[in-house]
């Protein structure tokens, strides 16, 4: 596992993303400036936590496809479910 490669690309995501872009969220009272919920991703010496989910050994074979996914540039596939429309 590349973890400087995933560092890179995981803030190059972050901008594709909007990262400190705000957006116009209409209220009934009019509108309001709103931020992109942060999706966490917790490195750690023998896995992962992603989302506020469970601990992902690295040896799993999702959290293995999940970093290949960072690695190669792309958002994580098992996103898609959450994200149909993309980001």
């Amino acid at each position: 596992i590349d973890f400087d490669l995933i560092l890179e690309n995981v803030k190059y995501l972050n901008m594709l993303a909007g990262e400190g872009i705000s957006q116009i969220e209409h209220t009934p009272r009019g509108a309001r400036l709103r931020q992109a919920e942060p999706l966490p991703l917790t490195l750690y010496q023998n896995g992962i936590v992603m989302c506020h989910g469970a601990f992902r050994p690295y040896q799993d074979p999702s959290t293995q496809q999940c970093l290949q996914d960072i690695m190669d540039g792309y958002f994580p596939s098992e996103l898609q479910p959450l994200y149909p429309d993309g980001i």
